[in-house]
C-alpha cells in the first residue's frame, strides 16, 4: 500500500468469481427456434388456440405502489408521448420504424400509464388513453414480433391492470369488451410462449404479466399454479445468491424490485397471500440494491445504469420495507465490494462482467471503484447510457463502456474485456479473485483480474485501504505476470484513471506528485501518487437527465512494470 502499514494477518472473506463462455449469446439452435415459433404464433391454428371466453370484468385493481413522472404525464395529457428523445403525437403507430428501440418499447409495454395517471385524475386521463388503447387495439389485434414480445405482453397485462380505470372507464360496451378479450387472449399466448422463453429478466416480466392474467381474469386457478411456480423458477435463474442480478446492473435490480413490488399488489388487490418465492425475492434484492448506493442515494454508474434518481430508489426500498435493511458489502456472488468508513463509502467492482446472453449493455470496467463522501460523490465512473430521457449518441454510448470511461487501470489503451462490434462484450475478464479483511484500523480489499493475461500475460492487482473513519483511502495498482510467462505488455504503458464526480475541482500541487480535490460545499481531499506521473486531464459524466457534463479526471501514468501507490485523505474535518 501506499503507507507504512502492512496488510493485518485477519480472517479473510475471500472470493473467485469466474465468467464462463461469457462471449456467448443465444445459440444458432435458440435463435431458429425463436423464429420458428415466431412463424407458428401467425398461423390459422395458434389463433384458434386464442379463442375463449372473454371475462366482462378484472376480479380486481391492483394499487401501483410506484408513482409515475408527472411531467411527462403532462406532456401526454397535452398530446405528446415523450421519451429516450423522441417526441410523437399521441396518435402516432408504437411500431414507427423512425422511433428508438427504447421508446417502442415504452410505448407498447404502456408503462406511460403510470405517469398518466400521476398528471391527471382518472377521467381526465382516460379521456386520453382509451382513444390509444382503441387505436393500438385496431393495429396490433394479431400477432406481431414486437407488440406481440412477451415480456411487453407480461408488462401491458400489468399495466392495464393497474391503470384499468383509465382504460375502462368508457360507456362503449363494445370497446370494453375488446380490451378485456385483447386481455384474455395474450393470457392464452403466454401460456404457451412463456416456456420456450430463455432465462432472464424478460422472462420474469412475461411471468408477471401471466400470473397477473391468473389472479385477475376468472377461471385462473390452473394459470396461477403454473404461473406461479414458473416464476419462482425465474427469479432463482436472475437472482444471485446474494441477491445481485446476473445482469450486474444496478438498473436492472431496481426495475426488477418495481415490478416485484407492482406484482405483490396484485395480490393484496385479491387479499390473497404471497407466494414465498415473491416475498423471498424482495428481500434478496434490498441489501444488494442498497449495497451498490452511493452516500447521495443513487447507485453507482455500472454496467450502464447511471444517472437513477435517489428519490426513485428510496421510494422502492421503502416500498419493499427496506429502509432498515443494512447494505451488502461483500458480494461473494454478484461481485460488489462496498467499503464504509465514517461517511465515506467506497464500492468496487470486484465481480467478473456478465455473459453475453443476458446483458447487452455491459461495461469493461472491472475492478473500478467509485467513491463519496456523504452525500457528495468524489471518484465516479462516467456513466451509461440506459434509462436516460434523451438518448446518447452512439460513439459516446460506445465509449462509455470502455475500461478508460472507469475509475480503474488500463493497459497501453487496452481494453480489460473486448467490446465486439455487435455490441457484445467478448473475451477478457473470466476470473476475479477478491480477499478482504476487516481490523479496527479499517477496511482491505485485494482484488485481481485476468482480462490482460491472455493478451499480454499480466494480471491486474489492485489493492485498496479505508480507514475506519473514512478520512483515508489507499489503494496500490500493478500488473503481475501470470504463471511466470513472459508478459508482453513489460514495456508498455498504464494509466490508472480516477474520473472526478461534477463539481469537484482538481488542482495539481507544485511537486506534480498530488492534486488538491475541491468539494462544492468547500470541503477538500487530498490525491497524492508514488511511482507515475499525474496529470489533470478533462473527463465527462453523463447527468440523469442525460447530457454529458464536463468534468476531470485523475490521470497517473507509468511504465507498465511499476507498482503504483496513491492515496486521497480528507483535509481537516
Amino acid at each position: 500500500m501506499s503507507g507504512d502499514e502492512e496488510t493485518p494477518d485477519l480472517g479473510a472473506a475471500n472470493q473467485r468469481l469466474l465468467r464462463v463462455d461469457g462471449d456467448k449469446g443465444l445459440s444458432l439452435t435458440e435463435k431458429l427456434a425463436a423464429r420458428l415459433h415466431h412463424l407458428s404464433y401467425r398461423t390459422p391454428l395458434h389463433r384458434f388456440r386464442l379463442r375463449g371466453r372473454y371475462p366482462l370484468r378484472l376480479m380486481g385493481v391492483p394499487a401501483d405502489p410506484i408513482p409515475g413522472d408527472a411531467a411527462v404525464g403532462e406532456r401526454i395529457l397535452a398530446g405528446r408521448l415523450i421519451h429516450a428523445g423522441h417526441n410523437a403525437p399521441v396518435t402516432a403507430r408504437f411500431d414507427d420504424p423512425a422511433a428508438p428501440p427504447e421508446w417502442r418499447d415504452w410505448a407498447h409495454g404502456f408503462a406511460w400509464l403510470r405517469d398518466l395517471a400521476a398528471a391527471a385524475p382518472r377521467a381526465a386521463g382516460a379521456r386520453v388513453a382509451e382513444p390509444i388503447v382503441a387505436r393500438w387495439l385496431g393495429w396490433h389485434a394479431e400477432f406481431d414480433a414486437l407488440s406481440w414480445r412477451p415480456d411487453l405482453l407480461g408488462l401491458r397485462l400489468m399495466y392495464w391492470s393497474a391503470y384499468a380505470p383509465y382504460i375502462l372507464s368508457s360507456g362503449d360496451l363494445v370497446y370494453r369488451s375488446a380490451v378485456l378479450n385483447a386481455m384474455a387472449r395474450w393470457a392464452r399466448h403466454l401460456d404457451r410462449a412463456v416456456g420456450k422463453l430463455p432465462d432472464g429478466l424478460p422472462r420474469v416480466a412475461a411471468l408477471g404479466g401471466l400470473v397477473t392474467a391468473a389472479l385477475l381474469i376468472p377461471g385462473g386457478d390452473a394459470r396461477q399454479q403454473r404461473g406461479e411456480a414458473a416464476l419462482g423458477d425465474a427469479l432463482d435463474a436472475v437472482l444471485l445468491p446474494d441477491g445481485g442480478i446476473v445482469t450486474r446492473a444496478p438498473l436492472d435490480q431496481l426495475e426488477l424490485l418495481e415490478l416485484l413490488l407492482l406484482l405483490e399488489s396484485v395480490y393484496r388487490a385479491r387479499d390473497l397471500a404471497l407466494p414465498a418465492a415473491l416475498g423471498l425475492a424482495v428481500a434478496r434484492l434490498l441489501p444488494a440494491l442498497r449495497g451498490v448506493t452511493m452516500g447521495d442515494g443513487m447507485p453507482g454508474a455500472w454496467h450502464g445504469s447511471g444517472g437513477i434518481a435517489a428519490a426513485r430508489v428510496a421510494h422502492a426500498v421503502e416500498c419493499a420495507g427496506g429502509s432498515t435493511v443494512r447494505p451488502a458489502r461483500h458480494g461473494a456472488d454478484s461481485g460488489y465490494q462496498r467499503l464504509n468508513g465514517g461517511k465515506t463509502v467506497v464500492v468496487a467492482d470486484a465481480g467478473p462482467p456478465p455473459v453475453a446472453r443476458v446483458a447487452s449493455h455491459a461495461h469493461a470496467g472491472t475492478l473500478a471503484f467509485e467513491m463519496s463522501d456523504g452525500a457528495q460523490p468524489i471518484v465516479v465512473n462516467c456513466g451509461g447510457a440506459r434509462g436516460l430521457p434523451r438518448p446518447l449518441s452512439p460513439e459516446l454510448a460506445a465509449g462509455l463502456r470502455t475500461t478508460a470511461a472507469h475509475s480503474t487501470l488500463v493497459l497501453d489503451d487496452t481494453n480489460s474485456t473486448r467490446i465486439r462490434p455487435d455490441g457484445a462484450l467478448g473475451r477478457g475478464v473470466e476470473e476475479v479473485v477478491a480477499n478482504r479483511q476487516e481490523s479496527e484500523e479499517g477496511s482491505w480489499l485485494d482484488l485481481s483480474h485476468d482480462g490482460y493475461a491472455r493478451r499480454f500475460g499480466m494480471r491486474h492487482r489492485r489493492r485498496l485501504f479505508l480507514s475506519a473513519d473514512g478520512t483515508d483511502l489507499r489503494g496500490e495498482d500493478a500488473l503481475e505476470l501470470v504463471g511466470g510467462r513472459l508478459g508482453r505488455a513489460k514495456k508498455g504503458r498504464i494509466d490508472v484513471r480516477f474520473h472526478l464526480a461534477s463539481g469537484v475541482e482538481a488542482s495539481p500541487t507544485v511537486d506534480g506528485l498530488g492534486a488538491l480535490l475541491r468539494l462544492p460545499d468547500g470541503r477538500v481531499w487530498q490525491f497524492r501518487t508514488r511511482g507515475g506521473t499525474l496529470s489533470v486531464e478533462p473527463s465527462l459524466q453523463i447527468a440523469p437527465d442525460g447530457r454529458p457534463r464536463a468534468t476531470q479526471q485523475l490521470v497517473v501514468t507509468a511504465p507498465a512494470d511499476t507498482a503504483l501507490a496513491w492515496s486521497m485523505k480528507r483535509a481537516g474535518k
